[in-house]
């Protein structure tokens, strides 16, 4: 069933699993949770499309490093910012997920192992096989990596969900067609209500930006809004609990990571083709598109201290050029435009094009425009952040439409994200220079006094980072270092789980949605265990119907 609280009278809604958020994580839940036959309902924010409006809603502060517009940082229609995502998938690496004496607060409370068979499983959500493509897979493909060596960089691998539209209403037919699943467009969340001692959901206030009212009751909640808006809703929720809901110790909005994008350098080299090809552009590997970037193998993070940061070859124009028209072009297609349906078809048919054309001109293209000095074969850092409880959301003194507060972005950045790049280029210039490509020239930010991080407007289309919010409602067995458990339970509330990337305790290499639809399926499997467990006869009259 599907509900546009615009346009409805009701006025009080019961459930058994209520979702916040109709993004990657929030959908694959409601799926998992309706297999295990649950009543599920899922609460959007936002309609089936852009509204300027409601965009509003996201807007607020940044006082920390620069950063994204917070107003144009997410989207709030159904299907969330996963309708203009690049499709990247790419697991963690094990070492990801282990404590890391050399990073503070490093350590997820859950395995590589034991998120392996929740990997698979989610692959297959996004059109894939089970296993990733590896890098030995590429040599049949025709593409030649280097010979790196393996006690000293690591090539990886990205593979791509080529459906850009896969969690957008349309493609949601089986879950508007489910007859114990409600879906609700317009229905923001401005207030969690707990019982008096802040341990057990009772409702959630729902408004919508026309003054409509919704109370709803579930047995079990899930905030599944994102990095920024799970927070959020936890600290503006102060009816009990004055700091906010699971922020007895004050960690709700900190450790705020991102996939910080910056220029490492350059490599010289007077035969770049191979270069170009190996990582400049995608490749059919096993039936799928990949392509392949460079980290720092698992030895040399512990010899040299560093976080599991990747960087990739690319053809970019030098620093500080004027960026060429086509590019601009491009960026004005991307991010001038409003990401309506009609935007977001024209960006993705501008993407496809330039793809197409990649797939057919390149190496070709940018190899000539190496040879005639207009690109340098550049060095794109995808970095991991350390997590740092300093870098935080935070509300501000100021409320939108609805009366929530707004919120606050302090970013930060330290030493250990500036001196993880630093060793990698370091590692791969000592690389190159082994197997006789070239050299490479480190960007001089590097070496700088004070060591700040340093973004290049010219190194990619998202410049500043990936739009990769993590790690502010992270995950911890001890609620002394995190806000909720290994199953995503926030600490002390017996109903309320949390959904997505703001779980993760560290953000790691890889692009983040692969591994927060892994959580979401596992969470999902917990809540419905857990549901198992207490079923009638202890459920009470009341609650069974959630549950038929």
């Amino acid at each position: 069933m599907y509900i546009d609280l615009e346009r409805t009278d009701l006025s009080e809604h019961r459930t058994g699993v209520c979702i916040v958020g109709a993004g990657a994580a929030g959908i694959t839940m409601a799926r998992r949770l309706l297999a295990a036959g649950l009543t599920v309902t899922l609460l959007e924010s936002g309609g089936l499309d852009y509204e300027a409006g409601t965009a509003d809603l996201n807007a607020g502060e940044n006082v920390g490093e620069e950063y994204y517009p917070l107003d144009h940082a997410r989207l709030r229609f159904f299907g969330g910012t996963s309708a203009i995502w690049g499709g990247r998938i790419a697991e963690l690496d094990p070492i990801d997920f282990e404590k890391r004496q050399w990073v503070p607060w490093s350590g997820w409370p859950v395995s590589h192992q034991q998120m392996k068979p929740y990997y698979r499983e989610a692959r297959g959500l996004f059109g894939l096989p089970p296993e990733p493509p590896r890098t030995a897979d590429m040599a049949s493909a025709g593409v030649r990596l280097p010979d790196f060596d393996e006690r000293e960089l690591s090539l990886k691998l990205w593979s791509f969900d080529e459906r850009f539209n896969r969690f957008t209403f349309p493609a949601c037919k089986d879950l508007q067609d489910h007859p114990r699943c409600t879906l609700m467009t317009h229905a923001t969340v401005s207030d969690i209500r707990t019982d008096r001692e802040a341990r057990h959901v009772r409702s959630l206030r729902v408004q919508s930006l026309t003054g409509r009212t919704l109370d709803v009751h579930a047995d079990i909640v899930v905030l599944a809004a994102g990095g920024i808006e799970n927070p959020r809703l936890l600290l503006a929720s102060r009816s009990v609990m004055a700091q906010g809901l699971g922020n007895a110790r004050d960690l709700v909005g900190r450790f705020f990571m991102e996939h910080p994008h910056a220029r490492g350098g350059r490599i010289v080299a007077s035969r770049a083709w191979n270069l170009l090809k190996a990582f400049g552009r995608k490749h059919r590997v096993r039936g799928q598109s990949a392509a392949a970037l460079i980290a720092p193998s698992e030895r040399r993070q512990l010899e040299a201290g560093i976080l599991n940061t990747s960087l990739t070859v690319v053809p970019r124009q030098p620093a500080g050029d004027v960026l060429f028209w086509g590019m601009r072009a491009y960026n004005r297609v991307k991010h001038d435009m409003a990401p309506t349906k009609r935007g977001r078809a024209m960006w993705m048919y501008t993407k496809r094009a330039a793809a197409l054309a990649q797939s057919t001109i390149d190496p070709l293209r940018p190899w000539l425009l190496h040879r005639m000095k207009q690109v340098d074969l550049a060095l794109l850092v995808r970095a991991e952040q350390a997590p740092n409880p300093d870098s935080r959301v935070l509300l501000s003194g100021e409320s939108d439409a609805l009366g929530v507060p707004r919120v606050k972005l302090d970013w930060r950045m330290n030493e250990l994200d500036v001196h993880s790049v630093e060793r990698l280029v370091d590692t791969l210039g000592r690389e190159i220079e082994r197997l006789g490509i070239g050299k490479v020239e480190p960007a001089s930010w590097l070496s700088d006094s004070g060591r700040r991080w340093q973004t290049d407007p010219l190194i990619s289309s998202h410049a500043l980072g990936g739009y990769h919010h993590m790690g502010t409602t992270r995950m911890a067995d001890d609620p002394k270092r995190g806000v909720t458990d290994q199953h995503g339970r926030v600490h002390g509330i017996a109903n309320l789980y949390i959904a997505g990337s703001s779980l993760f305790p560290t953000s790691g290499w890889a692009n983040p949605t692969l591994t927060i639809a892994a959580l979401a399926l596992r969470t999902a499997d917990h809540i419905a265990l857990q549901i198992d467990k207490r079923q009638a006869p202890e459920l009470s009259t009341e609650r069974a119907y959630a549950f038929a």
